[in-house]
């Protein structure tokens, strides 16, 4: 159980990290181009780095919980990461 919980807890920081760079990259390049759908980029980010926090913070805080429910979060905090780090890999090109 604390091997799926620190998994979950890895995840989620990891998640911070990326959407911070993602962040960061999408910043420098509405700057430039004004465009809506880079705002949007950053707005959307910002609310799933805000997401990561709170369940980082949750991961640390929170009393026991059952199995299910920290393997299932963990699975999807991977399935995030997954998805955020394909985002960022193609950000970054």
């Amino acid at each position: 159980m604390s091997l799926v919980l620190n998994g979950a807890r890895i995840a989620a920081a990891v998640n911070i990290l990326l959407l911070g760079v993602l962040i960061t990259i999408w910043v420098q390049t509405y700057r430039e181009i004004r465009a809506p759908l880079t705002l949007g980029s950053i707005v959307f980010a910002a609310f799933l780095l805000a997401e990561n926090a709170v369940a980082l913070y949750f991961y640390f805080t929170a009393p026991a919980m059952p199995a299910v429910a920290v393997q299932v979060m963990m699975v999807l905090q991977m399935l995030e990461t997954i998805g955020i780090g394909v985002l960022t890999y193609f950000t970054w090109k």
